[in-house]
């Protein structure tokens, strides 16, 4: 599978190609991968520092038929990040600048590399923000959650990535560079070649510059959680909340087992119950907005409704952000699989809840559940012995049981971490074939050579077959 990739340094200065064992070993998983020990090491890394860096690396890879897959901060959940075929790991680190911040205009231009929390740093001042940053905004980089059309805890109130990108500049896999959508908030002007490209997790295109719109920082922002009796309770109180037209920023589920993880270990005394976390964001009358939500859950038996001063909001917000870490250390016996990332229209989120747990029950395997409720998101995962093959095919088979109830109940496998290599066996049963095909025919319109990160995405890509076309020698 390696490829002779010293054809680097004639492309772009020598200080920005490395062939060594350390960069290529860093740059063999994500966090998916890294988990579960399936990386793949690249042949080289290089790391451009401008469009005409990237542009020149994929005319001369596409030339030669060597596959690229984008690199970002490497903290993917799917395997978005990992080099399946080797060839090079294109890391867009080095790119990342703020170019421009527009208060006027409510924008920011900025390069791929550029971490999600330095986007909200640059505009402070100017008493803006980037509504849509997922909790890992601090760890990764916009190129990465452009790729994943990526949301978050804010998604119910701000919606999603790709709901603020205004325009973008990619790099195709000739090296050909495109602008696509406009610095208007509006425009209807062609194919929108900008949301094809978010959303394609680098196998349409690399993106190098983007044009992102801002939001005015609230005046009135407040916190606080909802302790319930059951976690039936918690679900369907947020149900009711969402379709009752609350207006949240955020209201995260967390289940009485995830909480205990949480104070495991952070050293927290969250209560050991189901719990929903909420955020209010208001420049008037926020007050009355907070009243309604606590009227609505005292409908579905809350047990307490606490509104938290700053510095409480503070850890409440880090247990949940750090769950997933906290999954990690709970059982020294025991480690979460395959996280599970699907979601469900509204209606269906107490169901699937129920039905992961059922699951989990009947399995005799702890099945945590947390995740952005608001918009039917849920993140879940089996808690396995990796050494029992038993309890490891029950986890696996929970994992996949979940997943294919949510596309039956009309939703996602993936709500925020995108297909890679680990979802790409659901593609078709989610979409269709005729979909999956369409999709496939725009990859080989423009990457006819399958250049930009093979093996993701589609489901044959799974049995370890590059699918490259001959190349039009026209």
């Amino acid at each position: 599978m390696s490829h002779d990739c010293s054809f680097l340094t004639d492309v772009v200065p020598e200080d920005r190609v490395s062939f060594g064992d350390a960069a290529r070993d860093s740059h063999a998983a994500d966090w998916a991968a890294d988990e579960a020990g399936t990386g793949v090491t690249p042949d080289a890394v290089v790391f451009p520092e401008s469009t005409a860096d990237v542009s020149a690396v994929l005319e001369a890879a596409n030339d030669r038929g060597v596959p690229v897959t984008p690199y970002a901060a490497g903290t993917s959940l799917e395997g978005n990040a990992v080099p399946e075929y080797a060839g090079i790991s294109l890391d867009m680190n080095r790119m990342n600048s703020v170019l421009a911040v527009r208060p006027d205009d409510f924008q920011i231009d900025v390069q791929p590399g550029v971490m999600g929390d330095e986007i909200d740093d640059a505009v402070a001042s100017e008493g803006l923000f980037f509504p849509p940053l997922p909790s890992s905004g601090d760890i990764s980089t916009i190129g990465g959650m452009i790729a994943n059309d990526a949301s978050g805890m804010q998604t119910v109130k701000y919606g999603e990535i790709a709901d603020w990108v205004l325009e973008l500049e990619a790099v195709l896999a000739d090296g050909s560079v495109v602008e696509a959508g406009s610095k208007a908030v509006k425009t209807s002007s062609g194919y929108n070649l900008k949301d094809i490209l978010i959303g394609s997790e680098g196998t349409l295109g690399v993106v190098t510059r983007a044009t992102l719109e801002l939001e005015g920082i609230p005046q009135q922002i407040r916190g606080g959680r909802a302790i319930f009796p059951t976690l039936d309770d918690a679900a369907e109180a947020v149900f009711d909340a969402v379709r009752s037209g609350v207006d949240v920023a955020k209201i995260e589920l967390v289940d009485g087992i995830s909480a205990t993880m949480a104070n495991d270990y952070l050293g927290t005394d969250l209560p050991d119950a189901p719990m929903v976390f909420l955020e209010f964001h208001a420049n008037h009358g926020i007050g009355e907005e907070i009243d309604f939500c606590r009227s609505i859950f005292e409908s579905h038996d809350v047990d307490r409704f606490e509104m938290a001063d700053e510095e409480e909001m503070d850890e409440l917000w880090q247990a949940r952000r750090e769950l997933a870490f906290a999954l990690q250390t709970w059982d020294p016996e025991r480690g979460p699989i395959h996280p599970g990332d699907i979601t469900v229209p509204i209606s269906k989120l107490p169901e699937v809840i129920r039905y992961a747990k059922d699951l989990g029950e009947e399995h005799d395997i702890v099945v945590p559940c947390f995740g952005h409720a608001g918009d039917g998101n849920v993140h879940y995962t089996a808690m396995v012995d990796r050494s029992d093959p038993d309890e490891l095919a029950a986890g696996q088979e929970i994992y996949k049981k979940v997943v294919e109830k949510a596309i039956e109940m009309g939703g996602t496998c993936t709500g925020e971490h995108g297909v890679g290599r680990g979802k790409r066996e659901y593609l078709e049963l989610e979409h269709g074939a005729d979909s999956v095909e369409a999709m496939r025919n725009l990859k080989r319109a423009l990457d006819p050579r399958d250049t930009l990160n093979p093996g993701k995405i589609f489901p044959e890509t799974a049995t370890g077959e590059r699918v490259q076309l001959e190349a039009d020698d026209d």
